[in-house]
This record gives C-alpha cells, structure tokens and sequence, in this order.
C-alpha cells in the first residue's frame, strides 16, 4: 500500500482521484455569491425596519406602579383629615409612598436612557399628579389600598429582574409594613 509523506499509509496513494470531481470556482461565481449575499442582509435589515415601526413599544411595567404609590401618598395626606390620632403614620406612609414613585420614576428613566448629547427622548412618560381623593378616604380604606398595592408589586417583582425586581420587593414589603403595622 503506497504511503504518504509522512509515512501513514493512504488508500489509493497519492494518484488516486476523488470520488467526484469538483469543478472549479472562478471569482464570478466567488463575487456573485458575495453580491447576493450582501442583498439579502440588507433586505432583512429592511424589513426588520418595516415590522419595528408597526409593533409600538409596550409602555413600562413599572408606571403602573408610580401611579399607584403617588395615589396612595395622596390618599394617606388627604387621610389625616379623617383620623387626625394617625397623622403622624399617615404622613410617614406619604412620605415613603412619595420616595417609591420617585425610586421608580428614576429607574424608569434610566432604563429610556440619553442620547449621546445628553439631552432626553422626547417620548418619556410625564409622572402623574393625582388629585386629593374627595372625600378624604377612611383609614380601612387606605389599608386595604396600601394592601393591594404590595401585591401588585410582589407579582409584578417576579417577573421581572436584577434591580428592578429588588425595588418592587422591597416596595412590597414597605406596603405591608404599613397596611399591616402602622396603620393597624
């Protein structure tokens, strides 16, 4: 059995022809399939541009939730006209109510970003400023509020991740400490 170069043997020694030959690739057919190539990436950039313009952008899971922690902040200020012995765990829940939706309205901003020049996308969500609940709510009213905030936030918690699901934990628990201690 003839040998190779660097002595293994090879079947059929070196004049031994492959099974089918191959025919040659001349650079036309190299640059044809380099042109064609070239056309479909930039077709499917195309398209790909064509179908973001059509599906618009979901709005950010965590407006809800600034929302939700303005209107309780507004409804435990607007609660001390109602239970004047709980001011002071009335306004201790506006105040943290308050820093939640600012925690939140940050984040939310971040996650939208800058341009490079520093200046902001012109398609931010203004915050909301709720009006004073008329007539101010009863303290049973806000507890259970103040409740079901906390479990929005849990759920919403889990589905998210990394910073944004430790804020809306953390939130979760602040709203049970208040449903459940202070305004027990």
């Amino acid at each position: 059995m003839p040998s190779s170069e660097s002595g293994v043997s090879v079947p059929g020694g070196p004049s031994a022809s492959p099974p089918f030959p191959s025919p040659p690739v001349g650079r036309r057919t190299v640059l044809r399939l380099a042109g064609g190539g070239a056309v479909a990436i930039a077709a499917a950039g195309v398209l790909s541009a064509c179908t973001d313009d059509k599906v618009p952008a979901a709005p950010d899971p965590l407006l809800a939730q600034e929302e939700s922690a303005l209107v309780d902040a507004a409804a435990a200020t607007a609660a001390i006209a109602t239970a004047p012995d709980k001011a002071r765990a009335l306004e201790t829940i506006a105040a943290q109510r308050t820093e939640h939706a600012t925690a939140l309205r940050t984040e939310i901003d971040r996650a939208i970003g800058t341009y490079g020049d520093g200046t902001k996308p012109s398609y931010r969500t203004p915050p909301v400023t709720p009006a004073a609940p008329t007539p101010p709510p009863a303290v049973t009213t806000l507890r259970d509020q103040l409740t079901a905030a906390g479990r929005s936030a849990a759920e919403l918690s889990v589905q998210l991740s990394d910073y944004r699901a430790g804020l809306l934990a953390s939130i979760s628990a602040a709203c049970a400490t208040h449903a459940g201690v202070l305004l027990a």
